[in-house]
């Protein structure tokens, strides 16, 4: 039994849904929202914070400050309260209001920016804001995920190896692309690995991370409208593009087996379930990263009205059986290794 003094020290690594009997194929969710900051952008918000510590970046009066859609602004207010920090969170009208609320609720500052790009992204003035805010006030410290290393190298030191050890026979692994922190972390670590594994990135149509049509995102989290400084793409072998209607229907699916997971989960599930029906994945072992949860998705992502104003009523139409559109499946992939008990139950 974990016992912990800081919220940050505790994490759930090891935790798959098989979600075979909901969509019909083989695929083994990787779930990471099950911490106190809800999402897998933990890890990158303790391995920036740290860094800059370990640099001698943070004094008793620094005020740190961040881009966020939401997940690693609730992140970094967590770890911030925690050790004692200021922080400033700057967001814009996509962040839920749930998640504004949690960054308050946590100490936090939250800055809203209003101002659109002509693409329909809200990045560049969030970025124009804080480098206006860091060149006024010498107390700033921005840790710019979108540049900093430390994003990817917390996955490629704790989400690459923790997917490894459970699934030692890996072929597929689908990972969605914001910052790219994530896909790089896991793309390079998988690169050195002893058998290849095909990455696939899931992306959000609108966005410009692999190129394309700028276009108008309402979901946050996944999706750029800038190409991010981290991404390879050297490392990434395939890309899937998902409209936010399929994001949409990926979620209520999941919710109707009992699974509420976040937008960008949804994102992933879809992109990662259209891609092994067009190919042919039969007896290879596939999994996908779901970043978070869906409790700060209820009055959007799960609002019925939102849903149906912005995507049209067709779009919560009753899914197919699961399996009625893919082909039969072959032999079932072996399932993760058990996870190792720390003491022995006696029957």
């Amino acid at each position: 039994m974990p016992v912990i003094s800081a919220p940050y020290a505790f994490n759930e690594e090891e935790l798959y849904v098989d979600l075979r009997s909901i969509f019909g194929h083989s695929l083994f969710l990787k779930c990471e929202g099950f911490n106190f900051a809800g999402s897998i952008k933990l890890k990158a918000a303790t391995e920036m914070v740290e860094s800059a510590e370990r640099a001698g970046d943070l004094r008793p009066d620094t005020i740190l400050v961040e881009s966020s859609s939401g997940n690693l602004g609730v992140a970094l207010s967590m770890i911030a309260a925690s050790k004692g920090y200021r922080f400033l969170c700057v967001t814009d009208s996509r962040c839920n209001l749930a998640t504004r609320l949690m960054m308050e609720a946590l100490g936090s500052q939250v800055h809203v920016v209003a101002d659109q790009e002509s693409n329909g992204g809200f990045l560049g003035a969030r970025l124009a804001y804080i480098r206006s805010l860091c060149a006024s006030d010498e107390r700033c410290l921005w840790l710019s995920q979108y540049t900093n290393p430390s994003n990817w190298h917390a996955h490629y030191r704790r989400t690459a190896p923790a997917i490894a050890r459970a699934f030692p026979r890996l072929d597929l692994l689908f990972v969605g692309a914001g910052t790219t922190g994530t896909l790089m972390g896991c793309a390079r670590y998988f690169r050195e690995w002893h058998r290849p594994v095909r990455i696939i990135a899931v992306d959000s149509v609108g966005s410009v991370t692999f190129g394309g049509t700028p276009g108008h995102r309402m979901i946050p989290g996944l999706g750029m409208s800038v190409q991010p400084p981290l991404l390879d793409e050297s490392y990434v072998d395939d890309v899937v593009r998902v409209e936010e209607a399929d994001t949409i229907r990926a979620c209520h699916r999941l919710a109707k087996r009992g699974f509420v997971f976040g937008g960008s989960t949804g994102t992933v599930v879809s992109g990662a379930t259209d891609w092994l029906t067009r190919h042919e994945a039969r007896g290879r072992t596939a999994v996908a990263i779901a970043p978070d949860l869906g409790e700060r998705y209820l009055d959007t992502v799960y609002h019925d009205n939102w849903v149906q104003d912005l995507y049209g009523e067709d779009v919560l139409a009753p899914d197919p059986p699961p399996g009625a559109d893919v082909a039969p499946l072959g032999p079932r992939p072996p399932e993760p290794q058990p996870r190792r008990r720390r003491r022995r139950h006696e029957a």
